[in-house]
């Protein structure tokens, strides 16, 4: 190779080399140039050079969202005509199906234009705030307060609105009664804010221990409002008992201790009277919400003790009293060994008269028909509860058969009480009811042989024809009956007796007439279907209701003959 060739090709090396370097350089300059471009364009996207909206997306709660989710052809320039706008509907279908059954969606539906829609209450689409954010909750006051002006200034003043103003989170608005989308009349039985759902709109609230013990409120405000004859009505189908908007407000609703508010102790006399004429004009409404513990009024609370501690200890004695006769019997008759020998009896015994049976038939079905229907107010969501709040929607049918049986009942024993005075052979017929010191001895000593503390029944001993066992049914009847009836009419008589007495009047009427009532039925089912259904010696049923005739048995055990010749023995001083 000559030199002139050495050279020649050194050059040619050299020029390669140069063209590699500066292929190479060229390669990473355009990378760098791309990368650079795709983080200009993410920082300021072509839409946002004509657009401002697109800056003011970032903040809304429409961020992170990329145009062409909502506006089709954005990426031709320039745009074409006629392109639609985008609808909420195409991502919010859930929401504005609400929004046509709400009152606003039917408004516009109708043909008015000016009804709120979606733009109205959450701005543009652009810059709309997050529904969830305190900013937007905060705002609802002045969002619904451009077409509701004056339910929108009652809720600023409120206690509520006061509280959101202040910046309470938890603090309701608006949509938090009314609902968001599908905002309803208060007519509507739907409607959050209907009578039907009021209670557990606001119990939302007063009703969780976790807001109650962070604000400091009572917490057992719902309790007692459940526990309230107003609370056990609205369970039961009410539409026109109060409710809390009757007394507290609806949207201006203040605390207890301003003046203002319809629930001051000054103003409860106007509040009540819009239901109770003439509430509190002449003492002083007290205590609303009752709550049994140590809030509730002391003569309450008395009341109280004094049948939780009479009502186990008498029906637990009658229980006792029947278990112990039902098994001495059910022993006497399925495992003894003597055989049964005919006696020869005295005529039937007359136990009712006619006039008295026809007395006994009215009582028995008004005293049933008052404790299903006085117990299904108490007890609403029971099944047995259901029939008589079928039609309670429509109007008041279970009080409405609660009175009628009542008046029943009452004109029942005023007749018995009349016919007494009137008839000297029916008061002669009743003088066996009269209370006997023996009865004291033969209630003793026939308890004890049910326990098997003693081996003879007084019972069986001679002695007259109604013993303590019918005279505890009918004397318990007699008291029974005064209570509830004297009780009952004050409750039936609540305007009236606001007006006259001191609430804790009627408070007090309520306590006795429920526990009273739990002590009949139970003293019923326990003490008299006993003696007439289920007693081994009676089953299964005393007639006399329908015969006016005693039940009798032809037969009686060995055993009855030989307590009655011992009897007899003692009785002439030849027993051993």
């Amino acid at each position: 190779m000559s030199h002139l060739d050495h050279v020649e090709r050194s050059g040619t090396l050299k020029v390669s080399a140069k063209l590699v370097r500066w292929a190479l350089g060229t390669a990473v300059l355009t990378a760098a140039l791309g990368v650079w471009g795709e983080a200009l364009y993410a920082a300021d996207p072509p839409c946002a050079s004509c657009h401002t909206e697109a800056q003011k997306l970032e903040k809304s709660a429409h961020a992170g969202l990329p145009c062409e989710d909502c506006h089709e052809g954005h990426e031709t320039y320039p745009h074409p005509a006629n392109i639609p706008k985008p609808v909420c509907t195409g991502c919010h279908a859930d929401q504005a199906g609400e929004y046509v059954l709400g009152v606003h969606g039917q408004a516009r539906k109708n043909g008015n234009e000016a009804a709120p829609d979606c733009g109205v209450c959450h701005g543009g689409a652009h810059d709309l705030l997050p529904p969830k954010s305190q900013a937007f909750h905060a705002a609802e006051p002045d969002t619904c307060g451009l077409c509701h002006a004056e339910e929108a200034e009652q809720f600023r003043s409120s206690v509520h609105g006061q509280a959101l103003a202040s910046g309470v989170s938890d603090a309701p608005a608006c949509a938090d009664c009314h609902g968001e989308h599908r905002i309803l009349k208060p007519t509507d039985p739907l409607s959050p804010v209907s009578a039907t759902h009021i209670r557990d709109t606001c119990g939302s609230c007063h009703g969780d221990v976790r807001l109650t013990s962070k604000f400091g409120m009572p917490s057992d405000r719902l309790v007692s409002f459940d526990a309230s004859f107003h609370g056990l009505a609205a369970k039961g189908g009410s539409q026109t008992v109060a409710n809390c908007a009757s007394c507290h407000g609806v949207h201006n609703i203040l605390p207890s201790s301003d003046p203002k508010s319809t629930v001051n102790p000054k103003n409860l006399p106007q509040t009540c009277g819009k239901c109770h004429p003439g509430a509190g004009e002449r003492f002083a409404i007290s205590q609303v919400h009752l709550v049994d513990g140590r809030a509730e009024p002391v003569p309450l609370r008395w009341v109280r003790l004094f049948y939780l501690v009479l009502i186990p200890l008498t029906l637990g004695l009658m229980f006792a009293h029947n278990t112990g006769d039902w098994i001495r019997k059910l022993i006497r008759r399925r495992f003894g060994t003597s055989r049964p020998q005919v006696r020869n009896l005295s005529p039937r015994e007359l136990r009712m008269l006619p006039f008295e049976r026809i007395q006994h038939a009215l009582l028995a079905i008004s005293f049933i028909v008052l404790a299903a229907t006085g117990f299904a107010l108490k007890y609403p969501d029971q099944w047995w509860a259901r029939p008589f709040l079928i039609l309670e929607g429509v109007g008041p049918v279970r009080s409405l058969l609660h009175r009628i049986a009542a008046v029943v009942f009452m004109a029942v024993a005023v007749t018995h009480v009349v016919s007494l005075i009137a008839n000297r052979g029916l008061r002669r017929h009743w003088k066996d009811m009269l209370p006997r010191t023996s009865d004291a001895r033969d209630a003793a000593g026939q308890f004890g042989y049910n326990l098997g503390l003693r081996s003879i029944s007084p019972l069986n001993q001679s002695g007259p024809s109604h013993r303590y066992i019918q005279k505890v049914e009918y004397w318990a009847v007699v008291w029974g009956t005064a209570i509830m009836a004297s009780t009952g009419l004050l409750l039936w008589a609540h305007d009236l007796a606001l007006r006259l007495f001191p609430k804790i009047i009627l408070d007090l009427a309520t306590s006795i007439h429920f526990y009273e009532a739990v002590l009949a039925g139970g003293a019923i089912v326990i003490w008299h279907f006993y003696s007439v259904i289920f007693d081994p010696d009676i089953y299964p049923l005393d007639t006399a209701f329908l015969t006016g005739y005693r039940a009798s048995s032809e037969e009686e055990t060995t055993e009855d003959v030989k307590f009655e010749e011992q009897k007899g023995q003692e009785a002439t001083g030849q027993s051993d």
